[in-house]
C-alpha cells in the first residue's frame, strides 16, 4: 500500500473531524478548513491508489 494512500486517508479523517468541530461551535473557518482537508486527502489517497495500480501492472 503506497505511503500517499495512508497519509490521504488520515487526511480526510483529520478534515472530517475538523469540519464537525466547526459546525458544533459555529466556526465557519474551521468548518471551511475541514472540508479544504477532506478534499485534499482524497486527492492524495486516489494518487496512492494510482500509484498502487501501476506497481501492480508493472509487476
Amino acid at each position: 500500500m503506497d505511503k500517499n494512500r495512508i497519509e490521504g486517508s488520515a487526511k480526510e479523517l483529520k478534515g472530517h473531524l475538523k469540519e464537525a468541530a466547526g459546525k458544533l461551535t459555529g466556526n465557519a473557518s474551521l468548518e471551511a478548513e475541514g472540508k479544504a482537508d477532506k478534499a485534499a486527502g482524497k486527492v492524495q489517497a486516489a494518487a496512492g491508489k494510482a500509484k498502487d495500480i501501476v506497481k501492480g501492472k508493472l509487476r
